[in-house]
């Protein structure tokens, strides 16, 4: 309850004050640097973190743990104590500051090391204006991005040593500290030092920037991607290029054409120019060594340029030996192994020049037992997972194929991944599909049961279109991609709250998908998409694996985007009953059930669901024409479990006070009308319960709840559903008999409430403390 309203909170105030956002940055922890600063000024102390104490629990858990060797002779020391006159930044943030130690993070030291080409980026990384001098006081910090929100991480300058050496990152000259404390504020996000071994460095790009990181083997590079990288400059992404190497003495290494191995370069232009007549493609590529340039064809002094004309040559900007330079698009991908194309969030680039991305961001989680409904192979639970709409109205400018579509990036993040390591929890494997929802079409007609139990009539269109996506750096076209689309009518056009139901994700192939499931922190696709409506459903590989994410679209032309969710909202329906109306039966069994020690029998002229065969039901009821909370349990406790097609464990006292507080008087108490209007209930969730128990078990699939619920009249979204499956489910996720009615009875009840409460319609309601204490209890 406790986890559910901070979660409530955070929700709210990114939604109110844009909390998070890259203009109101969240304090890590609740970590506020001025503050803490000036206290620690005030007090003339320096500040000690209390959340990443200098202990071996901030090392790590496993080799560098309380036991390990490794952690062997550690001492955490500040950098006055390493040497006499530290410095946080000298002369602006260089190459040479990023020196690797023992930790295996190097892909981190990548994305640190492309920090310094970007000094707009470094200094929202980096805040400026921090020192060991002014204002000193044991305290820095740092702004990253993580899962969707912009953090400002709060350290200590305590940074673990050995024999007075720092361990892990550390300047060139050992006096420089930017990067050790960076670094340290990475571990303090992550959890420890140990959970930064192993990654890749698009993971840092897209936590120094907010943004979504493509990875392309120029192996396999597809054949438009001299346009992708030219359009994504133009969109200010960050393009990074590297060479591999076979083995770490080739770290480094110089190649007779002196491009550096595994060192990461990056590119900041990419022109068409005209060489005696005939176009050739270029690349500019920059070494943040400022020094050891390419020597091949295309280079500063290479013959190639004098057969290109003096305009051109002037407007591509040769510099000098300075570390940059061009190369032909053919010979980078001839000698460079990997690309990675950062694609920037608008709200981080500040140039007017700059043609800015679409983007829109989605948290969701995967719950066991109601949303983590695993890939199509699993029929039984994948319509659980969560879905996303977007809906692609404009075809993009200059399409890098000639052809006309709407490029779509889509990245799927699962998070925490790092900070669960010490836990022994592996990441998911994880991916998603995309199905198109035509909204014009002629085809045959067929009904669709929806999740709200109505039956819609729909059409199916066999569709046969050029979808297009890129697959390992590789361009893959399915000349013939046979879909099954939707053809959605007049009533639900432009809606975006109706889910895909099974009808149409497991008879529909999707129209594309990530090009595989993989245990990946992000899976993350380029598409070339037609104008239309495509409903996302990101998905683990297998059900019930639970996890949080974060999905993130970005398309070159404005497109709307939400979740897919249903509008809470309930249809209870409930016909006045008098006396006259109840059967004579009827009241005959209630005066006995209500009256003196009697044999009450449950015969043939009974309402048929609850009937028992063959042998009467003896049961003590005291004299009175009411029947309280602990009457009622015995009775249907006495009925349900003369039954053998559903299995129960017994009515709670709580689901039968639920019941009584139905009451119209007030009295916590079931007269007559009301007996009957709960026993003509229970009929009708009975029939609903077998209805949904599809194996004749007696229990319900927690995944089949939201279906259910919704035959009763219930319409609710994932995040109510996951609160039920988590209330009413047994630790093999079914529900039972007794359990289904206590939810349909405690959702009834707390729509009437709220109803009752919300006098203007408003869809929301008012309480002080008291109010909530009483609601909350009763």
């Amino acid at each position: 309850m406790a986890c559910m309203a901070v979660e409530l909170a955070r929700k709210k105030a990114r939604l109110e004050d844009g909390a998070g956002s890259s203009s109101n940055v969240v304090s890590f922890n609740q970590q506020n640097f001025e503050q803490l600063q000036q206290d620690c000024l005030q007090n003339g102390s320096l500040f000690c973190d209390p959340t990443f104490p200098a202990s071996w629990d901030s090392l790590g858990y496993n080799e560098l743990g309380r036991n390990s060797s490794k952690a062997i002779g550690v001492e955490w020391k500040r950098p006055t104590e390493l040497c006499s006159d530290p410095q946080f930044i000298v002369d602006g943030a260089k190459r040479t500051d990023i020196c690797q130690g023992e930790l295996g993070d190097c892909w981190l030291l990548a994305a640190i090391a492309s920090l310094t080409l970007d000094h707009q980026i470094l200094n929202r990384v980096v805040p400026p204006g921090q020192s060991f001098t002014s204002q000193y006081a044991g305290i820095f910090h740092f702004q990253l991005w993580q899962f969707g929100e912009w953090v400002d991480v709060v350290v200590d300058d305590r940074l673990p040593s050995r024999d007075g050496r720092l361990m892990f990152v550390h300047s060139e000259e050992g006096a420089e500290f930017w990067s050790a404390l960076l670094e340290k504020a990475y571990a303090k996000l992550n959890g420890s030092y140990e959970s930064l071994n192993g990654g890749s460095s698009i993971e840092g790009f897209e936590d120094f920037t907010g943004g979504i990181a493509e990875s392309y083997d120029l192996q396999e590079a597809p054949p438009f991607l001299f346009n992708i990288m030219r359009k994504a400059l133009r969109l200010g992404s960050l393009l990074g290029c590297s060479i591999n190497i076979s083995n770490s003495r080739e770290t480094e290494a110089i190649t007779p054409q002196k491009l550096v191995k595994g060192h990461a370069y990056s590119i900041t232009a990419v022109e068409q120019v005209h060489h005696l007549g005939s176009p050739v493609e270029l690349v500019r590529i920059r070494n943040p060594w400022g020094q050891v340039e390419w020597s091949g064809a295309w280079s500063d002094n290479s013959p190639e340029w004098t057969g290109v004309q003096p305009e051109e040559r002037s407007r591509l900007d040769r510099p000098a030996d300075d570390g940059e330079f061009w190369m032909s698009y053919r010979d980078f991908l001839q000698q460079f192994s990997h690309l990675d194309i950062c694609n920037l969030t608008p709200d981080t680039l500040s140039s007017d020049h700059l043609h800015r991305w679409s983007y829109s961001e989605f948290e969701g989680v995967w719950r066991v037992g109601s949303t983590a409904g695993g890939c199509r192979n699993y029929s039984a639970t994948f319509c659980s997972n969560p879905q996303f709409l977007i809906r692609l109205q404009n075809v993009d400018d200059d399409p890098h194929d000639g052809e006309d579509g709407c490029t779509v990036l889509i990245g799927l993040i699962q998070k925490d991944g790092r900070r669960e390591r010490r836990f022994g929890r592996e990441l998911n494997t994880i991916g998603f599909s995309v199905y198109q929802v035509l909204k014009n079409s002629s085809s045959s007609t067929f009904c669709l049961k929806c999740s709200d139990g109505t039956y819609l009539k729909l059409q199916l269109k066999l569709c046969f279109y050029p979808f297009k996506w890129f697959s390992g750096g590789s361009l893959n076209v399915l000349n013939v991609c046979l879909c099954f689309f939707l053809q959605v009518p007049d009533q639900h056009r432009g809606r975006s709250n109706v889910r895909l139901g099974p009808d149409v994700l497991l008879r529909s192939a999707p129209a594309v998908r990530s090009r595989t499931f993989i245990n990946l922190r992000e899976v993350c696709d380029r598409f070339k998409l037609p104008p239309g409506d495509f409903v996302i459903v990101p998905s683990t590989f297998e059900p019930h694996r639970r996890g949080s994410f974060i999905l993130r679209v970005f398309t070159e032309k404005h497109a709307h985007s939400s979740p897919v969710e249903e509008d809470v909202d309930a249809d209870i329906q409930e016909r006045d009953i008098r006396q006259d109306d109840v059967d004579p039966h009827f009241k005959h069994l209630f005066a006995q059930i209500s009256g003196k020690v009697t044999t009450l029998f449950i015969s043939s002229s009974s309402p048929p669901h609850l009937q028992v065969p063959r042998r009467p039901s003896v049961l003590l009821f005291p004299q009175d024409s009411q029947i309280s909370a602990f009457e009622l349990q015995k009775i249907l406790d006495k009925v349900v479990k003369q039954r053998s097609d559903v299995r129960t464990n017994g009515f709670s006292l709580q689901t039968c006070r639920n019941i009584s507080l139905l009451d119209a008087d007030g009295s916590s108490t079931v007269g007559l009308l009301e007996f009957h209007t709960l026993w003509n209930k229970i009929q009708r969730y009975l029939g609903i319960f077998k209805n949904h128990d599809s194996d004749d078990s007696g229990s319900m699939s927690s995944h089949e709840m939201r279906a259910a619920l919704a035959e009763a009249g219930f319409q609710v979204n994932s995040a109510v559903i996951q609160e039920i499956v988590g209330r009413y489910a047994d630790s093999s996720f079914s529900i039972d008999f007794d359990c289904f009615i206590g939810c349909l009875i405690r959702l009834e009840m707390l729509f009437k409430m709220f109803w009752t409460l919300d006098k203007q319609n408003q869809g929301r309601i008012q309480l002080d403390l008291q109010q909530w204490l009483c609601l909350a209890i009763n």
